[in-house]
């Protein structure tokens, strides 16, 4: 009783500190990439900060398995090298022994990735979309800011305003470099208002000119005019059947018949599945050998969680392009794994060896004879 509750206060300041970091780590890189999403015009500037929250959010349920994997396999391996196990082991207690209260620890752990994985993802998703939807549904009048260049909400047009411009509905000295399929175009104008014509809006140049340049030949056609009408509330096209379905919620998905709604649930269903058996994959692949250095079994657990979310993104993929089924995965994937560990703690419990299941098996194949 007493070595379970150490054992458990030590993966708990492991797994505290380990999370910690990564969640520091992950911070980082989402906060990265927000500045890149931000400049290249997806998410408004102001809304980095909470979309970078609700995307660390979202991977939380990969961090807390990654987290306890890391807790399990450090801590094991530091009772390996300070030869506590030595002291279990002549004890009368086996490998398998450890399990009980590892998963005693990781129960909560398991808990609170389900309920991450199954309620928040989705939640955290579809904040974000509905962030990014809200900026990139703005017309693009709304974009243009005096002064600025500012690109439209399709990446097609890019405009410039004089900051010296007498009202919100009209402008001065105009800028508007567009990009259409085969041409591009250059627009000028010394003044310009805005006009609502049959339910759309238009922005009406006057006084300008506009150079047009075809990609195939290189032609140039010059156009002067009094007045140019230019539509501006671009279409935004939205992509979107993986996008629903990953801000969907889970009691939705489960409803649907669809290959990309089961790709994604299969996605949120592993992640519990994924951190029970870092449980039990990480007291198999526990140990030290003094020859190969202190971090060879974190190296071989960050090498073994790598290859298992490739594992899953690859099986999101192939549900998704409906070549294999979602409970298919989760039994052929998860459970081959589940499967593949137990019979790993199981030799290293009992201590057999490819040597020893050769000799068990001679004796009786010359029987046989």
């Amino acid at each position: 009783m007493l070595f379970d509750s150490s054992i458990r206060k030590e993966l708990a300041r492991s797994f505290g500190a380990t999370a910690v970091v990564l969640i520091t780590v992950v911070m980082t890189m989402m906060l990265i990439r927000t500045l890149g999403q931000a400049y290249k015009g997806s998410v408004s500037p102001s809304d980095v900060m909470l979309v970078m929250g609700f995307t660390v959010l979202g991977q939380l349920p990969t961090i807390l398995g990654l987290s306890l994997f890391v807790a399990i396999v450090g801590t094991l391996s530091r009772m390996y090298r300070d030869s506590e196990m030595v002291i279990w082991f002549a004890a009368g207690q086996g490998l398998a022994s450890l399990l009980k209260p590892l998963l005693r620890f990781a129960w909560p752990v398991i808990l609170i990735t389900a309920v991450l994985a199954l309620g928040v993802l989705p939640w955290s998703y579809q904040q974000i979309e509905q962030i990014k939807t809200q900026f990139q549904q703005r017309s693009d009048l709304d974009r243009i800011a005096p002064g600025e260049f500012q690109e439209s909400a399709g990446g097609t047009r890019v405009f410039f305003v004089d900051k010296d411009s007498p009202s919100a509905m009209a402008a001065s000295n105009v800028f508007i470099v567009s990009r259409d399929p085969g041409k591009e175009s250059v627009t000028s104008a010394k003044g310009a208002r805005l006009e609502t014509i049959k339910g759309e809006r238009m922005v009406i140049l006057e006084n300008g000119q506009r150079m047009e340049t075809r990609n195939d030949d290189g032609s140039v056609r010059m156009t002067e005019f009094k007045e140019y009408g230019v539509k501006v509330d671009g279409d935004n096209p939205t992509s979107v059947e993986e996008a629903n379905a990953r801000s969907m919620p889970t009691r939705e998905l489960v409803k649907l018949d669809d290959p990309i709604a089961h790709s994604v649930l299969g996605w949120r269903l592993g992640l519990p599945f994924a951190a029970l058996n870092f449980v039990i994959l990480g007291l198999a692949v526990s140990s030290v050998n003094p020859r190969a250095g202190n971090s060879t079994s974190l190296m071989i657990a960050l090498f073994a969680f790598i290859v298992y979310y490739n594992l899953m993104t690859l099986g999101e993929s192939w549900v998704r392009a409906d070549k294999i089924g979602m409970w298919g995965l989760l039994l052929v994937l998860h459970g081959g794994i589940l499967a593949g560990s137990i019979l790993v703690l199981l030799a290293r419990h009992f201590r057999w060896s490819p040597r020893d299941l050769l000799r068990r098996s001679s004796p009786r194949q010359e029987a046989a004879r």
